[in-house]
């Protein structure tokens, strides 16, 4: 939507070229007291999506637009236009005896990607298009770059994130997915309001980085002369908050693991964490599949969504599995038969799992999970009961000392969220602190370490307490259909250009 007619495409032009005839064009306008950069405010009545679903009501009345001209048509004394709002796009009738016939030899000498406003009647053409017949029009910002051209677009896909606010001009379906994550967002934010969760704010420097198995990125705080840590999880902040006696807590923010980037992972990201005092991980799930299914309806319309070849369905009941289960199911592995690490290694052996010299018993279940296990689950499901081993901030089962209650949420193949009934029996966390520091001393990057602090605040005691971490990112993903990551991400990782 971004060509001049009779131009050549600007690929086959001289973009320096072309760039300097704007800059001309700007100076013109300057030495004639008609800066477009000295205007500081336009006043919009309306949007053209507003327009268009309004005809009726507005049809013959004056209106006020702003947005970036897409497109126009010179011929003779009258032409068109198109301008791209924050809503879409609408055509403008631009008559030299309507305007005047300066501004309409200035109209004249803009280009596609000028920023204008234009004053005018509501009207359909004679072809039914709705459109708007100017009585007025000002260039409110001089485009100095030339766009993509208009019929293929900006379709490189590392153009498209490094430069997103031309991918945002371009394309209006990458604009629709930004406007959907706001709303993804904000109705988050209501859902967990309405159920008196209180929104709070913790620290993303710290000394010590707990909470996931994941490797933080370093850094030096100058002022204290120490090295401190980037946050790779809410988790240890927001728990001291439940001990201080705020019993429904919520943080959504950034949080940093240095890892690789690929379509579901990059370095930074959107983590939501809220912790419930006197619930448990049933609790969690309950409130989980509440509120996907409330976010569904909220931003899609409906409970039944379309990702890639999948429909999945949202307004039924999730399944509920535990891992053990799960692994029965899709690997023929009853892991509750098996009784000790030895007889797992050998288990794996047989099925070609890949597993390190330090992993127990409940990581090589673990590793039959993600071998056999993950790639079925399309529709909603709850995966119950992990091994110990891989969980060390969550409670024991009562009935089984081997596993944790702790689920994660599947959907179209992926780990929606994470969830713990919380461990809060100090004792036992600095136990399992001391498996995490001889698992980091052993070469594991990923592994927790000690933190003395979080200690110090569950002796002053912590209430039983449901937790749960959510990727907003992947979250977005789904709920509009994006292949990758880096596509809900408006600035995405990139490497840096030499």
């Amino acid at each position: 939507m971004a060509q001049e007619v009779n131009n050549a495409p600007a690929q086959e032009q001289d973009v320096n070229e072309l760039r300097k005839i704007r800059v001309e064009k700007l100076e013109t306008l300057q030495q004639a007291g008609k800066d477009p950069f000295q205007i500081t405010k336009y006043e919009q009545t309306h949007h053209s999506a507003d327009i268009k679903a309004d005809f009726e009501a507005l049809e013959g009345q004056t209106v006020t637009i702003a947005g970036r001209m897409m497109s126009k048509r010179i011929m003779g004394k009258a032409s068109f236009c198109n301008v791209r709002d924050l809503k879409g796009d609408i055509q403008s009738y631009v008559a030299r005896d309507c305007i005047g016939e300066d501004a309409y030899k200035d109209f004249k000498k803009m280009d596609i990607g000028d920023i204008i406003g234009i004053k005018g009647e509501v009207f359909k053409t004679r072809t039914g298009e709705i459109s708007i017949h100017a009585t007025e029009l000002v260039l409110l910002s001089k485009s100095l770059q030339v766009l993509p051209e208009k019929y293929h677009g900006l379709t490189n896909t590392d153009l498209r994130y490094r430069q997103r606010y031309t991918d945002l001009v371009m394309n209006m379906d990458v604009r629709d997915t930004f406007i959907k994550r706001s709303k993804i967002i904000s109705s988050i934010r209501r859902y967990l309001d309405d159920k008196g969760f209180m929104e709070v704010e913790t620290p993303m420097l710290v000394s010590n980085a707990g909470g996931a198995a994941a490797r933080p990125f370093e850094t030096h705080y100058n002022a204290l002369d120490e090295d401190v840590k980037l946050r790779i999880s809410l988790e240890l902040y927001l728990k001291r908050l439940i001990v201080g006696g705020l019993e429904r807590v919520y943080e959504i923010g950034r949080v940093f693991r240095n890892e690789g980037v690929d379509t579901r992972h990059n370095p930074e990201f959107t983590l939501m964490e809220l912790y419930q005092a006197y619930t448990d991980y049933h609790g969690m799930m309950d409130l989980t599949e509440n509120m996907f299914r409330y976010l569904a309806q909220e931003v899609c319309g409906t409970t039944e969504i379309t990702y890639g070849d999948n429909v999945i369905d949202l307004g039924k009941p999730f399944e509920r599995l535990t891992m053990t289960d799960a692994v029965k199911k899709y690997a023929g592995v009853d892991f509750d038969e098996i009784k000790d690490t030895e007889e797992a290694k050998k288990v794996a052996d047989e099925h070609h799992v890949e597993y390190e010299d330090r992993h127990t018993k409940g990581d090589i279940l673990n590793l039959f999970f993600e071998e056999f296990c993950e790639d079925k689950l399309i529709q909603p499901t709850f995966i119950m009961d992990h091994p110990v081993a891989v969980s060390p901030l969550t409670k024991r089962k009562p009935t089984d000392p081997e596993k944790v209650e702790r689920f994660e949420l599947f959907i179209n193949t992926w780990e929606m969220c994470n969830a713990y009934s919380e461990l809060n029996d100090p004792i036992d966390q600095r136990e399992r602190f001391k498996a995490q520091d001889a698992a980091a001393d052993a070469g594991d990057e990923e592994a927790n370490h000690t933190d003395e602090d979080f200690l110090n605040a569950l002796e002053i005691g912590m209430p039983p307490t449901g937790g749960i971490g959510y990727g907003i990112d992947r979250l977005v993903m789904l709920l509009t259909n994006s292949p990758a990551i880096r596509d809900v991400l408006l600035f995405p990782t990139m490497k840096s250009i030499d």
